[in-house]
Order: structure tokens, then sequence, then C-alpha cells
């Protein structure tokens, strides 16, 4: 698959090209190109991306890195189109200036909201420790083994509860739109 920087991606979508988002659907919600089709990475083998034969279809991402590192998966997608990754993803088609909706009403990415309840509660076992009794210092500890062991099995405890959070709800309703 080739790549693409995000001035000749513009053009391309202005010819009716296919953009193709493939971070989560929280993140898409917050912020994306206008236009852009939402296919997670994480759906992306049951997820049907209906484009006619011809068509150009462009991936991207936040940065990039993702959309890359799956290009083979992603090319499965697209039949016999011709498939491109945005360079830089979502960062460098801001940087170039090209437009961007965003959300702000749209909860933090769930990723975002895991890192700041983690790294609030460390911080709280380390103060409640020092201050109150050093067995609160096990707060930090437990907050680390449930890291480690959201990076050994893949599985986060910490983010499926904050999915299920009221201010989340919305965001996860809303549907993987993959049609062209």
């Amino acid at each position: 698959m080739k790549t693409i920087t995000p001035q000749d991606a513009a053009a391309l979508l202005r010819d009716g090209a296919t953009l193709v988002d493939v971070r989560e659907p929280d993140e898409h919600a917050r912020e994306r190109i206008p236009g852009a089709r939402s296919l997670p990475l994480s759906r992306l083998e049951e997820a049907e991306l209906a484009v006619h034969d011809g068509k150009r279809v462009l991936f991207h991402c936040r940065s990039g890195a993702h959309t890359a590192s799956n290009a083979e998966r992603l090319s499965t997608k697209v039949g016999v189109c011709e498939a491109y990754i945005v360079e830089g993803g979502l960062d460098a088609w801001k940087q170039a200036g090209l437009p961007v909706a965003a959300d702000r009403r749209q909860p933090l990415e769930l990723m975002r909201q895991v890192q700041i309840a983690a790294g609030s509660l460390v911080v709280l076992g380390v103060l409640l420790g020092a201050l109150v009794s050093p067995w609160l210092y096990a707060l930090s500890g437990f907050v680390g083994a449930g890291l480690v062991f959201a990076g050994v099995t893949g599985t986060c405890g910490l983010a499926n509860l904050l999915r299920m959070m009221p201010w989340n709800c919305v965001a996860n309703r809303h549907a993987v739109t993959a049609a062209a």
C-alpha cells in the first residue's frame, strides 16, 4: 500500500476517493476529517467496506503508525481498489491546515481517560501512603498490577469500568459506518 501526503489526499477526496478512519469510534466521534468513514482496526475482520472497483481508498489514524503497521490487513478490505495510507495521519492533516471536524462535547478518548484515572490513583496512593498510613501505598501497587495485567492479557479492567460510565455511554452507541 502506498503512502500519500495530506495535501494529495485532500485532492483525491475532492475527486471522489473514500477516506477511512481506522481509529476507535470514540476517537472518531471527538475529532475527524470531514467525510471520513469509521472502520476501527479492532473491528476490521467483521466489518465490510463497500467500495466500487477502481475507486481510490485512503486510510488514516492519528499519527499514521497504526495504519502503516496494519497495511496488509487493510489491503484485504479494498479488493482491486487503489489504496493509500495518509502520511502522518490526522496529526499531519491538521498541521497542513486542512479542515477537521471536532466535537468537544464528546468525552475524551477512552485510553486518555484510563491514563488520567490510573495516574491519579497512583498519585493518590503515594500521597495517602505518605500522609495517612503506609498501607495506602498498596493503592499504587494495585494500579500498577492492573496495568501489568492489561498489558499481558490485552484486557483492561479500568477501561471496561470507564466504558460503562454515563458520560461514555452515548459515545459507545455511535454506529460504525464503513459504506462508501
